[in-house]
């Protein structure tokens, strides 16, 4: 088969070439130039990731090509976090990437290019055309792939869906891949280590304004900027003394940040909680009952699912910490990834 492999020049998405070329498919290697700005203090490694994916690709013979998505990704990834931002709101960019560029502009390109299937280094599995987790639990992706279609699940393959980390550095390593070794990525999914709180800087006015707290109304301090808060955070603060206070909510248009002692405040768990641009890989379940996740490597927690015109109402067996507008929580039926939806309140 005639496969197109999204190649990062990292570790995960060399070896998932490597494996499809030894399974005798007839692989190209494509670079996703999706982000090349540097920022101040922060260098963006594309072209360096660009470089190790080339290198790989010499490696196992396979033809190599760059798709320029940077003008697509900015309007899709970029601007959408940033607006999301704005509205006081913690998005995953992550997720929208996904949705937007890796399995919907690559996905296109690959197929009028001549491809037959795309396939990435995501830790995940498919099963006819259901999105399935990954053997390695710790480093399952599913949670950053559910707003993703079926059809494009269909043309998709998940090498390293079977494999745990260390068996794919392993694996690596002994074929001699040039990134065995190499880190994994961390930060802000397109711009690499770099703050969040530095990134928005550079794109976003914001203004001080005043720490209150909940229950007395006292001002403890200053902020340099509600958008920089997100609900439970308890780092940043710098108020205070003795026991530790947690951002229990904004205001943004007073440009305050409310925060509270009381681990128990109503504020910050959550029991129901309601999401919309629900989107379902397959369609929605028939069963009520499912397990969730309200973010990537939380525990799973039993729930019910109430429908509300395009609305979904999630009733948790156990309530849950902080779970923020703008994020998503993800829905299951034992292993298999059934779809999700972005929270709007809780």
């Amino acid at each position: 088969m005639k496969i197109y492999v999204g190649m990062s020049g990292g570790v995960d998405s060399s070896l998932a070439a490597a494996l499809l070329v030894e399974q005798g498919h007839d692989v190209t290697g494509v670079y996703m130039k999706n982000w090349s700005r540097d920022l101040p203090g922060m260098r963006c490694p594309w072209a360096e990731d660009l470089a190790d994916a080339k290198r790989v690709a010499v490696q196992l013979g396979i033809d190599f090509k760059v798709f320029d998505f940077e003008a697509e990704y900015q309007q899709t990834v970029v601007d959408y976090m940033i607006d999301e931002y704005r509205h006081g709101r913690t998005p995953n960019p992550d997720i929208m990437c996904n949705q937007e560029v890796k399995f919907k502009l690559f996905l296109s390109a690959a197929l009028k290019d001549g491809a037959e299937k795309i396939a990435t280094g995501h830790y995940a599995q498919t099963v006819n055309g259901r999105l399935m987790m990954a053997a390695d639990t710790n480093k399952d992706q599913t949670y950053f792939l559910y707003r993703v279609s079926r059809q494009a699940l269909q043309a998709t393959c998940f090498p390293l869906g079977q494999y745990i980390k260390p068996q794919v550095r392993e694996m690596a390593a002994a074929r001699g891949l040039y990134t065995a070794g190499k880190r994994d990525s961390q930060g802000i999914c397109f711009v690499g280590k770099i703050g969040i709180r530095d990134f928005l800087s550079e794109y976003v006015q914001v203004s001080p304004g005043d720490i209150v707290e909940r229950e007395s109304g006292d001002v403890l301090g200053r902020h340099d900027g509600a958008i920089f808060y997100t609900l439970g955070q308890r780092h940043g603060l710098d108020v205070g003394g003795g026991l530790p206070y947690y951002v229990v909510g904004k205001d943004m248009e007073a440009n305050i940040v409310y925060v509270s002692r009381d681990l128990n405040n109503a504020s910050i768990w959550q029991r129901d909680i309601v999401l919309a641009d629900v989107h379902w890989i397959d369609q929605a379940p028939s069963t009520k009952s499912c397990r969730i996740r309200v973010r990537h490597r939380a525990p799973f927690v039993t729930a019910r699912l109430e429908y509300d015109a395009a609305r979904v109402i999630v009733s948790l067996d156990h309530p849950q910490r902080a779970v923020t507008p703008g994020q998503s929580v993800v829905i299951y039926n034992e292993n298999y990834c059934l779809g999700g939806g972005i929270v709007v309140s809780s």
